[in-house]
């Protein structure tokens, strides 16, 4: 498919400590007794996408990650393991690698990644649609506490988490509008440009970013270079590239007075808002073509580019080891209602003593 893999690996969070160590860096973690990363690299494999770079942070970790890939893929994947400092930042890292990427399109995912949804539909998703940048989102996963919660038992119920806010056009292709982090407090202020070219959005609030983007190269190469205090692709890079798909002036050439202040306000409360149809035609699937043809400004001056994205169904798993309790929730799923992730068969034994295991890290941790 023309397309270049990057998998981003990490190294020795402080998140994870102490799972992780200098001997253990995070891309080893065991999930079912085997390494997380081998989860993303048999998933790349099943879509055929094996043209691969594994970015990871710190010299040593990346010796480490190294040695295992080429014992466990030799001959089934062209991988190249570069490293990077520390707490470098996604985008960041990204950045350090710029060189290597010459495909016309990247596809940039997690390496803490477990999920059966192929990589090579969300490539394929991207393709299609001809977009700048494409994302795939899934349902946020239940789990216990956040880790900022107490230990209550009232905290201890399984819940859904929250995740992002997201728009969504009516045909939930393009992606319209994300607000991440800090942002999900305030109030969604989303571009009456948006709301006047798609007519309908959809907020979301119980989708999780699974950190797996598909961008074309030239563009991300270009921000990579100008936005050179951008670390983070979900909160600077991802954001930037949907408040400018319908801009005059097309990414890094500025952002006029008028369309800055062209926002709509919208609580940020609401689980589920569906703002009112603003134009007649507003069903039109695909907006951008609508507004490229000259409506609500002229063609010669507007330029566009689309912003996408990818739904997993329901019926799929995806979750991210980003946390001590991500760790126990995930080796809990994966040896149960996700076995099939595993390719192993556990016995009532076994499940026993891996859920046993899974306990004693908890309470060694204090969750």
């Amino acid at each position: 498919m023309d397309f270049q893999v990057v998998v981003l690996a990490g190294g020795t969070t402080k998140k994870l400590v102490p799972l992780v160590s200098k001997e253990v860096p995070k891309a080893l973690l065991p999930v079912a007794n085997r390494p997380v990363l081998s989860y993303v690299l048999e998933q790349l494999e099943l879509s055929n996408l094996k043209d691969l770079i594994v970015v990871v942070e710190g010299q040593d970790a990346a010796l480490l990650v190294g040695a295992w890939i080429s014992g466990a893929y030799v001959d089934r994947l062209h991988v190249e393991v570069a490293a990077v400092p520390e707490d470098v930042g996604t985008a960041g890292a990204l950045r350090a690698i710029a060189h290597h990427l010459t495909a016309k399109d990247i596809l940039v995912v997690t390496g803490d990644l477990v999920s059966d949804v192929p990589p090579g539909a969300v490539a394929a998703a991207h393709r299609r649609h001809d977009a700048v940048v494409t994302t795939m989102l899934c349902s946020a996963p239940v789990g216990g506490p956040a880790e900022s919660g107490s230990s209550a038992g009232k905290d201890k119920i399984k819940k859904p988490r929250r995740y992002n806010i997201i728009g969504l056009d009516p045909a939930k292709q393009f992606l319209l509008h994300i607000a991440t982090g800090a942002e999900v407090e305030k109030d969604i202020r989303i571009q009456k440009s948006i709301l006047r070219a798609v007519g309908q959005m959809e907020i979301r609030t119980d989708l999780m970013d699974a950190h797996m983007y598909a961008f074309k190269r030239s563009v991300l190469q270009k921000i990579l270079e100008e936005k050179d205090n951008f670390q983070s692709l979900k909160q600077d890079v991802l954001p930037y590239l949907v408040r400018s798909q319908l801009r005059s002036e097309m990414l890094l050439n500025g952002v006029s007075q008028a369309e800055e202040k062209g926002n709509v306000k919208v609580g940020s409360q609401d689980n589920h808002v569906v703002v009112s149809q603003i134009l007649a035609n507003a069903s039109t699937p695909s907006f951008h073509e609508l507004y490229a043809s000259g409506h609500n400004g002229s063609a010669s001056v507007r330029r566009i580019h689309k912003c996408c994205a990818y739904i997993a169904s329901n019926n799929k798993y995806c979750a991210r080891l980003n946390s001590i309790q991500a760790f126990s929730d995930i080796n809990r799923d994966v040896i149960g209602e996700a076995n099939h992730l595993s390719g192993y068969s556990f016995s009532l034994v076994t499940t026993s003593s891996i859920l046993q295991h899974s306990l004693d890290q908890k309470l060694l941790f204090g969750l």
